[in-house]
């Protein structure tokens, strides 16, 4: 589930806003009257929302985004004439006042959705191999070269159907071809 925060200066305003995000299953983890609060909440986390609005106590919105990390998105809710003075800016989503609850509820499902398909795809990126590795992936298709006359290109495919066939990582398939060469 994706963390939201949210920022106004009116703490009436905030937790009605709260209240809508919640009754509509978002899980808001705080409601805040500063940016500094905000900033202290957001601290390590490389996800999640703040619903927002243009001006705080201690500063203005765009203050606010170069605090945040880029996961951070924000959703700014302002008069019409604020918003198209600032219409530029990266992971920011702007929605004018007077604001419309299915709006708000909408904005949000398209962020968390974005957010949670981004998500995914980072957990099942391969990360990138050690050189360790690499040498011994090099090691293994030169001896598959060597013994059995074939290209390294062959020898790579040899490598993965065989790793493909057993279940096991790349890797670990080239540390058995080895121990199985080598002796």
């Amino acid at each position: 589930m994706v963390s939201v925060i949210v920022l106004f200066p009116k703490q009436e305003i905030a937790r009605n806003i709260r209240n809508l995000l919640v009754r509509s299953g978002f899980e808001v983890i705080g409601v805040c009257v500063t940016a500094a609060q905000v900033i202290q909440r957001m601290e390590g986390m490389e996800e999640g929302i703040v619903v927002c609005g243009y001006k705080y106590a201690d500063m203005v919105y765009t203050e606010l985004r170069e605090y945040l990390s880029d996961g951070i998105q924000m959703v700014l809710i302002a008069s019409r004439a604020h918003l198209e003075e600032e219409c530029d800016g990266e992971n920011i989503h702007y929605l004018s006042m007077p604001l419309k609850a299915h709006s708000l509820v909408e904005t949000m499902r398209e962020i968390v959705s974005r957010i949670s398909h981004n998500s995914s795809k980072k957990k099942h990126r391969p990360k990138p191999r050690t050189r360790e590795e690499l040498e011994l992936l090099d090691g293994v298709k030169r001896l598959l070269m060597e013994n059995n006359r074939i290209s390294e290109e062959e020898a790579h495919r040899y490598i993965q159907k065989r790793s493909m066939d057993s279940g096991v990582s790349l890797i670990e398939m080239a540390k058995m071809i080895k121990e199985s060469l080598t002796y």
